[in-house]
C-alpha cells in the first residue's frame, strides 16, 4: 500500500511525553531506592553478577543501567504461531490481538441461564468456541476445575486446549515441572524443539506479588523461558488501594517497576528472549471491597501501562471483553465494549479475559461470541480513514451532480466491503422486520450463534499419534 493510500491511526493518550518521563523515572527510583524482594537463589546470583546489591532480607536494588539495558537487548516483535506451524500473531507495535482468559471457578449455563462450578468440559467446549470465532486469535484455559488434582490441572486443560483449536495457547502453569510437560507437549505438536523455538505455538503467563515481591515458581518460569527461548508475559496484578497506591500515577510506577525487575533478571539469563510486558491495575472499590475489572480508574490505569509499552517499543499484554456484571446483559455488553475498544484503539498487543464476568470470577461463552463482534467493530474503526483522490471522490461527485444518485455508481459498489461494516449478531431491521423475525434479544441471538458453532464447528484434528502422546505425557506427569 502506497503512503497516498494508507489511513491514518486512530489514537488517543493519557499521558504526555514529560508524563512518560516522570513514571519512567520513578520506576527506576523504586527499583534501586527502595529495591524488590526475591525469593530465587539463582535470581539472586543472576542480579548480583550483573551489579546489584542485596541484604539479608532478600531484598535487591537494580540500577537504572541495568533496566535500560534490558530494554534494549528485548524485541520489539514476537512472531507466534498456529499448532500447526502458520503465523498467527506478530506482538508488537501497534498491533492488537484478542483471546479468552483462563482459571475461572464459575460459568454462566448459556441453557440453564445459572451460574455453576466448572468442568473440564468447558475448557473444551471455550477452545472449540474460540477456534471457531475470526476475531478470536488466541485461547486460555477459561476454566479452572476441581475434578482433578490443581497440581495437574492445567497440564490438563493444555492439553485439552491443544486438541481443540489449532490457535496459539496462552498458558498459565505451577511451576516449572509442569511448564517443562507443556513444553513437550508443544514440541510433539510442532515435530522438534528446533521448529518450537523457532515458531512458538504457546505463551507462558507469571507475575510477582504485589508490592515489590517476587516468588520463587514465578521466577523459575520466568528464568525457564528466557532459557528456552519461550515467549513469557510477566505482569504484576497491584490493587490500588490495597497493594499499590491509589493514585493512577503511582499505580503505574509501581506496576512498571515490578514488571522491569522480571526483564531485567530475564535478558540477564538470556539477552534477545521474547518477554512481553503489562500490568492488570485493579481497583479495590472501598464501598463492596470488590476488586474492579472496569472502573475509570481501571481503565486509566491499563491505558497509562500500554503506553508505557509503547514508549519502550516493547510487546504488551493488554484486557478486552471483561464485565464486572453477574450476568450476561446490558453493563456485561457496554464494559466489554469499552474495554475491547480502549485496547484496539490504544494498540495494546495480546488482549486476554474476552468473556469475563463478576470480577474475573465467572465466565460466559454467549459474551464471548458477542465481544467477537464488538473487537470486528471496534477493528473496523481502528482501520482509520482512507484518504486519496480515489476516496474523495471528487470525480464521482461531478459525474452524479445535482440530479443523480449513488446508489448504483460503479465507485459504490468499489468501495461498498471495503468500506461498510456489516454485523452478523446485531441487529439492523427495523421494527416490523425484527418482530417477523420472533423479537430475539442480543443475547438470544447470540445464544443462537454459540448453540451452533458447540453443535457443527469441528477443529482441525490432531492426528492420533500427536493425541496418543499427548496423553501418554499427561498421564505420566506426577506434580
Amino acid at each position: 500500500m502506497t503512503e497516498d493510500h494508507m489511513a491514518c491511526r486512530p489514537s488517543f493518550t493519557f499521558l504526555s511525553e514529560e508524563d512518560k518521563a516522570r513514571i519512567h523515572r520513578t520506576s527506576l527510583d523504586i527499583l534501586s531506592d527502595i529495591g524488590m524482594q526475591i525469593f530465587h537463589d539463582g535470581a539472586l546470583d543472576i542480579l548480583q553478577d550483573a551489579g546489584c546489591t542485596a541484604d539479608g532480607d532478600r531484598i535487591v536494588r537494580i540500577p537504572p543501567e541495568l533496566v535500560e539495558k534490558a530494554v534494549e537487548t528485548a524485541p520489539d516483535n514476537i512472531s507466534i504461531y498456529s499448532r500447526e506451524g502458520e503465523p498467527a500473531m506478530e506482538l508488537g507495535g501497534y498491533r492488537s490481538y484478542f483471546g479468552t482468559g483462563s482459571d475461572l471457578m464459575y460459568a454462566m449455563d448459556a441453557e440453564t441461564r445459572q451460574r455453576r462450578l466448572v468442568s473440564l468440559e468447558d475448557v473444551k467446549r471455550a477452545a472449540r468456541v474460540a477456534d471457531a470465532l475470526p476475531n478470536i486469535d488466541f485461547v486460555m484455559s477459561f476454566a479452572h476445575s476441581a475434578e482433578i488434582s490443581a497440581h495437574k490441572v492445567n497440564l490438563v486443560n493444555f492439553r485439552i486446549m491443544a486438541e481443540n483449536s489449532v490457535k496459539p495457547i496462552v498458558c498459565i502453569a505451577e511451576g516449572v515441572k509442569e511448564l517443562n510437560e507443556m513444553w513437550e507437549m508443544a514440541r510433539t505438536l510442532r515435530g522438534s524443539e528446533a521448529d518450537l523455538t523457532a515458531r512458538p505455538c504457546f505463551i507462558q503467563y507469571a507475575e510477582p506479588v504485589s508490592p515489590l515481591k517476587h516468588p520463587f515458581d514465578s521466577v523459575d518460569k520466568l528464568i525457564y523461558c528466557a532459557e528456552k527461548g519461550l515467549p513469557v508475559i510477566y505482569s504484576p496484578a497491584p490493587i490500588a488501594g490495597s497493594t499499590a497506591p491509589m493514585s493512577i500515577a503511582g499505580h503505574i510506577a509501581q506496576g512498571l517497576a515490578e514488571c522491569f525487575c522480571g526483564l531485567v533478571i530475564h535478558q540477564q539469563k538470556a539477552p534477545g528472549a521474547p518477554f512481553i510486558m503489562g500490568m492488570g491495575p485493579a481497583v479495590l472499590d472501598m464501598a463492596t471491597t470488590q476488586c474492579s475489572y472496569n472502573a475509570p480508574e481501571y481503565y486509566m490505569g491499563y491505558m497509562g501501562m500500554i503506553e508505557m509499552a509503547h514508549f519502550y517499543d516493547l510487546p504488551s499484554w493488554g484486557y478486552a471483553g471483561t464485565s464486572d456484571s453477574q450476568i450476561p446483559d446490558e453493563q456485561a455488553v457496554f464494559e466489554a465494549g469499552i474495554s475491547s475498544f480502549l485496547s484496539a484503539m490504544s494498540g495494546a498487543n495480546l488482549n486476554h479475559d474476552v468473556g469475563y464476568l463478576n470480577f474475573g470470577l465467572s465466565g460466559s461463552l454467549e459474551m464471548v461470541v458477542v465481544s467477537d463482534e464488538l473487537i470486528d467493530q471496534c477493528r473496523r474503526i481502528r482501520r482509520g480513514i482512507p484518504v486519496n483522490a480515489d476516496t474523495l471522490g471528487l470525480d464521482v461527485i461531478r459525474e452524479v451532480g445535482h440530479t443523480g444518485h449513488f446508489l448504483t455508481h460503479m465507485h459504490t459498489l468499489k468501495h461498498l466491503r471495503p468500506t461498510q461494516w456489516r454485523p452478523r449478531l446485531f441487529s439492523r431491521a427495523g421494527y416490523e422486520q425484527w418482530e417477523r423475525e420472533g423479537k430475539q434479544s442480543l443475547m438470544e441471538r447470540a445464544s443462537a450463534r454459540l448453540k451452533v458453532i458447540l453443535d457443527t464447528h469441528e477443529p482441525v484434528p490432531l492426528s492420533e499419534e500427536k493425541k496418543a502422546e499427548l496423553r501418554a505425557r499427561e498421564a505420566a506427569f506426577e506434580a
